[in-house]
């Protein structure tokens, strides 16, 4: 199984319209887990992070056809220009 985390950071203006953009990646069938939610920021040391996108896949293959999908170029062309910071770490496990 391969975890796609992603950390993103968006200027407080700008959150609502992130998050709705990155919405609509729960809905690409590649994935066996896709959520996309804010930050409860409860880590008293690190409080960067306002939006994360959490993914599980099957493979290397089935994250592949996620980022081959349509959905997933439409929401990176929409939240590119909001974000201020992304970071992604895809993990085996």
């Amino acid at each position: 199984m391969i975890r796609h985390i992603v950390f993103f950071t968006v200027p407080t203006d700008r959150l609502q319209a992130a998050e709705a953009g990155l919405k609509p990646l729960e809905g690409i069938a590649h994935a066996d887990v896709l959520e996309v939610r804010r930050n409860l920021r409860s880590d008293a040391h690190s409080g960067e992070v306002d939006l994360v996108v959490y993914g599980e896949f099957a493979d290397e293959a089935a994250l592949a056809r996620y980022k081959a999908d349509p959905l997933y170029a439409e929401a990176t062309e929409t939240v590119r220009p909001l974000r201020q910071l992304r970071v992604a770490a895809d993990i085996e496990s």
